[in-house]
């Protein structure tokens, strides 16, 4: 699966379209991102990002749903993480060794 995420454009270099790049805030993390997909694109707008290229620019209302949902996602997994969620063990007779047991 792939996912591109929003970010904030805080800085832009470079005037030629095709080598411009961006400072973009991903929620703290601050990434170079090629902005050659979007040259309409200025500081402070927010952009959908996929491995270190902008595809499009997208509103501030939409980038901050996006966020929630991602802190929803990892507060998620914490969960997961602390009440021991994990997976199940084969049916008897099953042919999936469980990680536990001994070759023969």
């Amino acid at each position: 699966m792939c996912l591109a995420i929003p970010g904030k454009v805080e800085s832009i270099n470079g005037d030629d379209p095709i080598t411009r790049m961006g400072r973009v805030n991903f929620g703290g993390v601050i990434k170079e991102v090629s902005l050659a997909y979007v040259p309409e694109v200025r500081v402070g707008d927010y952009v959908i990002v996929h491995v270190g290229f902008a595809l499009s620019k997208v509103d501030e209302a939409e980038a901050q749903k996006v966020f929630e949902y991602l802190k929803r996602m990892e507060e998620l997994a914490e969960l997961n993480d602390r009440w021991g969620e994990r997976p199940r063990e084969p049916e008897q007779g099953s042919s999936v060794a469980s990680p536990h047991q001994q070759p023969p």
